[in-house]
């Protein structure tokens, strides 16, 4: 599956959806494109991962990126709906601790 992202405005949030896999190959597109999305609703962020079925060191990378640029804004990334798998990386490196994670 090509990666893709669908983003929409929802309350006080933007909501970023993934699809497919972010990786060494979609992070570009995926800085490139979130970046966009946020310059036009300077909106705390939630990420579905629902539909992210794999996510490699480049896609965390891409991932503190946007909190970079978010936290001059004093936004937040909240996270949702991460596959055990993902959510393994994220406690692996730690990231579960800077990130929000949402678990429902």
């Amino acid at each position: 599956m090509d990666f893709k992202v669908d983003s929409k405005v929802e309350e006080d949030s933007l909501i970023l959806s993934l699809f497919g896999e972010l990786d060494v190959y979609s992070t570009p597109k995926f800085k490139e494109e979130v970046k966009s999305a946020y310059e036009e609703n300077k909106l705390n962020i939630i990420l579905d991962c629902k539909n992210l079925e794999y996510m490699d060191s480049t896609g965390l990378g891409s991932l503190i990126y946007l909190l970079k640029i978010v936290n001059e804004d004093n936004k937040k990334i909240s996270i949702k709906n991460l596959s055990k798998q993902i959510l393994k990386l994220f406690k692996i490196t730690k990231l579960d601790e800077i990130f929000e994670i949402m678990v429902d």
